[in-house]
C-alpha cells in the first residue's frame, strides 16, 4: 500500500491543477458513491491489476494485508485529496464512514466483461464487527 496527499502542482489566479497519477498506464477508471455509512467494499484481492483509489468527497478507511499474511492487517484513514494505490497480492477492503465518492483508476482487469476476471474473494479482513474500531 502507498499513500500520498494530493496537492496543488501548479496555480495562479484562476485556480489549481493537481496532478494524480502522472505518466502511468491507465485501462479502467470508474466513480464510486456510497450513500452512507457503515458500507464495506472490497475485501477481495488481485493477481495483475494495481489499483489506485483517489477520494474526492468523505472519507474511509482503508484496511490492507499481504495476501500471504506476512504482515498483519493494517488500516489507514483516507479523507479528501487522498490516494491510496493498491499492488497486486493485496488485500483490501474499504470501511465507508459516510456519504462519499471516490475514483478508481486500474491497471489490469477491471472494467467492463473484465471486471471479476482479476477479483479473488477468498481472503476477507474485514467483517462488520470490525466497523468504527
Amino acid at each position: 500500500m502507498k499513500f500520498q496527499k494530493i496537492t496543488a502542482a501548479t496555480s495562479d489566479s484562476r485556480g489549481t491543477i493537481s496532478d494524480i497519477l502522472y505518466k502511468d498506464d491507465i485501462q479502467h477508471a470508474a466513480i464510486i458513491e456510497t450513500n452512507e455509512g457503515g458500507v464495506i467494499r472490497g475485501n477481495h484481492y488481485h493477481k495483475l491489476t494495481t489499483q489506485h483509489i483517489f477520494m474526492t468527497r468523505g472519507a474511509l478507511r482503508y484496511w490492507y494485508q499481504p495476501v500471504d499474511k506476512s504482515e498483519p492487517v493494517k488500516s489507514i484513514l483516507v479523507e479528501e485529496y487522498g490516494l491510496v494505490s493498491t499492488p497486486p497480492y493485496e488485500v483490501h477492503a474499504l470501511e465507508m464512514l459516510g456519504k462519499s465518492q471516490f475514483v478508481v483508476f486500474s491497471h489490469g482487469l477491471r472494467g467492463g466483461n473484465d471486471y471479476e476476471a482479476d477479483t479473488f474473494r477468498d481472503i476477507v479482513i474485514l467483517t462488520p464487527d470490525m466497523l468504527g474500531k
